[in-house]
């Protein structure tokens, strides 16, 4: 090790001590420096003071719209296609005619069952008016047992024979009328299956099918176990209550709220063995036709029997390892964590089933900048219940 070498005039001993006094002279300033410079405050963070609000049980359940009312058209007579009624996909009213068939050889047919049914009224007149005469002549020898017997039973063969033309008429006519095709109620019509010029028939299968979707059905299910649980609650409060009382609302798979509401009106008999689960049908008004049979849709439920629950911003809420989190403010301003268990969601609000009290403030903003068991500056806010914007209370704090 190298020694150090005194500055010429001074000796080794007082070089050292001037050393040592200068970095004590050091020292000094920076402890100085350091107790001149003030500490940072605490950071502000927007605060939410929880309260309990009534909740109703709550559910989502994926479904599919279907039509309350479908038919198949189809052609009860052969012939060709001469006119088509309407619009693909479009609205139909009751009995409007959807098809044409050529009705030349049904036009025909009820001619000549018109021709036939005559000749045979004049068949009756005539024999029933030969009986008639030889009843007369038969008392005065003019005519045998026998000859009347057979004018009596021409007489009634030709009134079979007329009943036989009126069937035959009626039939006629009744195809004849079966060449215009009419809806059998109003509804939407889909995808033609045949165009004019095709011959078709009563093989011929569907030529077009209409639905009525006013009111539209909504199918679903629920899974075995919520439902046995229901059936047990039902059964402990006794076998005569009443249904559950439900609000039932729909989201279209735009994510929009349908405007009307909804009603249970349908539960089956036994379980769907294939899925575990009972099929339940909702139906829903349909007057403007906006939703479409075959839709996917969400069916949201809630029952109106409410209890007091908290609720807070979604954007309060932190997953991690341990759960779901909310950081909170004690009386002393210092942060903590708490652990919750979630509920339901209420638009950007949550219902929380454990975990927080009314009265409880949880950070609702500026969460990036505390920690657990640091001082903030808490301030008091507000929340939107519609669209979760936070905006600070005035004079809260």
């Amino acid at each position: 090790m190298k020694k150090l070498l005194a500055p010429e005039g001074m000796s080794y001993r007082g070089y050292i001590a001037a050393i040592a006094l200068l970095l004590a002279g050091l020292g000094g300033c920076s402890k100085s420096d350091n107790a001149s410079i003030p500490s940072a405050p605490p950071p502000a963070v927007t605060v939410y003071t929880v309260t309990e609000k009534p909740v109703g049980s709550y559910r989502e359940f994926v479904g599919r719209t279907q039509a309350h009312r479908t038919v198949q058209i189809t052609a009860r007579v052969e012939g060709e296609l001469t006119r088509r009624g309407f619009t693909e996909g479009a609205m139909v009213s009751e009995g409007q005619i959807l098809y044409t068939i050529d009705d030349a050889p049904y036009v025909a047919t009820v001619q000549g069952a018109e021709a036939e049914l005559e000749r045979a009224r004049s068949e009756v007149e005539r024999t029933t008016g030969e009986f008639e005469r030889g009843q007369q002549l038969a008392p005065e020898g003019f005519l045998s047992a026998q000859d009347l017997e057979k004018l009596k039973a021409a007489a009634s063969q030709a009134q079979s024979a007329v009943k036989a033309a009126e069937s035959q008429l009626a039939a006629a006519r009744i195809n004849l009328g079966y060449t215009k095709i009419a809806a059998p109620f109003a509804g939407l019509v889909g995808k033609t299956h045949y165009n004019v010029g095709t011959v078709v028939g009563p093989s011929s299968g569907t030529l077009v099918e209409l639905s009525a979707a006013d009111p539209i059905y909504v199918n679903f299910q629920l899974e075995e176990s919520a439902y046995i649980s229901y059936l047990q609650k039902r059964q402990r409060e006794g076998a005569a209550s009443a249904a559950p009382a439900l609000d039932i609302s729909l989201r279209l798979p735009n994510n929009e709220v349908y405007a009307q509401e909804g009603s249970l009106t349908f539960a089956d008999t036994q379980i769907d063995p294939t899925m575990g689960a009972v099929n339940l049908r909702a139906q829903f008004p349909n007057p403007d036709g906006l939703v479409v049979p075959g839709m996917y849709v969400t069916l949201l439920v809630e029952g109106r029997e409410k209890v007091n629950k908290v609720v807070i911003p979604q954007s309060a809420v932190q997953s991690t390892q341990e759960g779901y989190t909310v950081l909170v403010v004690d009386d002393g301003n210092t942060v903590a964590q708490k652990v919750v268990e979630m509920g339901r969601r209420i638009g950007p609000m949550w219902a929380v089933d454990a975990g927080l009290s009314s009265g409880d403030r949880i950070i609702i903003d500026g969460l990036q900048k505390v920690r657990v068991g640091i001082e903030v500056k808490p301030i008091a806010g507000a929340v939107d219940p519609t669209t979760g914007a936070i905006a600070p209370l005035e004079n809260g704090q």
